[in-house]
């Protein structure tokens, strides 16, 4: 694998900058660090510093040198992407809030009980390897070899599953979509075919804090006018977005990549419709902040309906879940057992209302019509090996073991269906992106974090 690939990898996600390796530390420049936060060792004459906290979130300290990594390796991703780094106590200070925004996160899901297990980490670092036609035990080798440490990345992939499951129970979830939205998200794309375009973007979001003041929000509007102002002047994009933006991406150079139309919100999209290819958009505020946008290309959707035909299948199937107090082994012994039984005459149905721990036991295990990609792979690969009527081996999944039975197939027309499915997909991610930085900042507002360093 590419050293390329390897650093997208490292910041495949949002916040996957707190990825930090055991890098080089930086010279020093900048104020003097106060010698009453340092620990220190004497050698010979001198004495050397080893750390100091710097800033405390919620009674969690961030240290000197585990903030010196992370920039280390924010400025390896820049570089590698060809971008300009910006001055030193600028990117420190976005590197900084990246950080205090990745502890306040971690610190909720820690408190509501959030964990991911071991079991489901370890598919997840084998789904990584795979990815790169790599055995797990290869690309460990190799990121041995980049400097990165196995125990380090481990713990930042655990930490970015945390992230997404704590985004999606907190803002994504919560998002409500009615059928009238629905309904008029549909008619209008019929009426624009604008709506069927995609924009590839770049762009620079400047903060606005939550409650924040008549002076605090035009402070913020000229920081975004003095970075537009050079862009104007020829300053490159992407180092602009790396020393103004508030965004999770401004160390990616501010790209946002394809975004179909009809996923912007409407004050986006109604600025882009006019501008060509490389243009800016002027500053347009939104709740979250003030934003530039950059557009990069143009294509046309294929905003025509098509006729979806799928085959659905109706199945039941009886689940028994691993836990604290049934080990995997245990599970599948369970299930091996009542497979006996089902093999010796005994009633499906009832089996299921017995012993199945999912919420579809009570009505005998019956999951209804189910479309391709409505179950997770292992168990969609074992039911689609199986006849009507017919009734599978132990199966594992990541809810447990799991005996399938196929009552029927068919095939139906969806497009209807699918249209619906697509108009909510798109309500939710232009919906998604402003709750999701409302959550953020709010967030972040309530976080105490004290500061001990002169630098930041």
């Amino acid at each position: 694998m590419q050293t390329k690939y390897l650093f997208y990898l490292l910041f495949f996600s949002t916040w996957f900058a707190t990825a930090a390796a055991v890098a080089e530390q930086l010279d020093d420049e900048g104020a003097a660090k106060p010698i009453e936060q340092m620990v220190v060792v004497v050698k010979g004459e001198a004495a050397v510093p080893i750390d100091h906290i710097i800033a405390v979130v919620n009674g969690e300290c961030i240290t000197r040198q585990e903030l010196d990594e992370v920039l280390s390796m924010s400025i390896k991703q820049l570089q590698k992407q060809g971008i300009e780094p910006p001055p030193r106590d600028v990117l420190e200070g976005q590197v900084m809030e990246r950080e205090i925004l990745t502890r306040v996160q971690l610190q909720l899901a820690n408190d509501i009980g959030m964990n991911v297990g071991d079991t489901e980490l370890e598919k997840a670092l084998n789904r990584i390897a795979n990815s790169n036609q790599m055995t797990k035990e290869d690309f460990f080798e190799l990121l041995g070899k980049e400097g990165i440490s196995y125990d380090k990345f481990r713990e930042e992939i655990r930490n970015e599953m945390l992230l997404v499951r704590l985004k999606d129970r907190e803002v994504i979830n919560r998002i409500k979509i009615s059928e009238g939205e629905i309904d008029n998200f549909l008619y209008n794309q019929e009426q624009s075919a604008e709506n069927a375009d995609e924009y590839q973007l770049s762009h620079i979001m400047i903060r606005i804090p939550d409650l924040a003041s008549p002076d605090r929000i035009e402070d913020r509007r000229k920081r975004a006018e003095e970075a537009l102002v050079r862009l104007k002047n020829g300053d490159d994009f992407a180092q602009v977005a790396a020393e103004f933006s508030d965004a999770a991406d401004a160390l990616e150079g501010g790209k946002l990549g394809w975004r179909p139309a009809a996923q912007l919100p409407t004050k986006f999209s109604d600025k882009l419709k006019p501008i060509l290819q490389n243009e800016l958009t002027p500053i347009i505020q939104s709740s979250s902040g003030f934003h530039i946008l950059k557009l990069l290309d143009r294509r046309g959707g294929d905003g025509a309906s098509k006729t979806v035909v799928i085959d659905q299948t109706h199945v039941r199937h009886i689940l028994i879940k691993v836990s604290q107090l049934t080990s995997e082994n245990d599970a599948k012994v369970r299930v091996i057992r009542l497979k006996e039984r089902l093999d010796n005459g005994a009633d499906f149905e009832e089996l299921a209302k017995i012993h199945s721990e999912d919420p579809s036991g009570d009505k005998g295990g019956d999951l209804d019509w189910i479309s391709p990609g409505d179950t997770v792979p292992e168990f969609e690969k074992a039911m689609n090996k199986l006849q009507p009527g017919d009734i599978s081996g132990p199966v594992q999944s990541t809810f447990g073991w799991h005996l399938i039975q196929v009552i029927e197939r068919r095939t139906k027309d969806v497009s209807n269906e699918r249209q619906r499915q697509e108009a909510t997909k798109t309500i939710r991610a232009r919906k998604s992106d402003t709750a999701y930085q409302e959550w953020l900042q709010q967030l972040r507002d309530r976080a105490y974090v004290e500061y001990r360093t002169e630098d930041i």
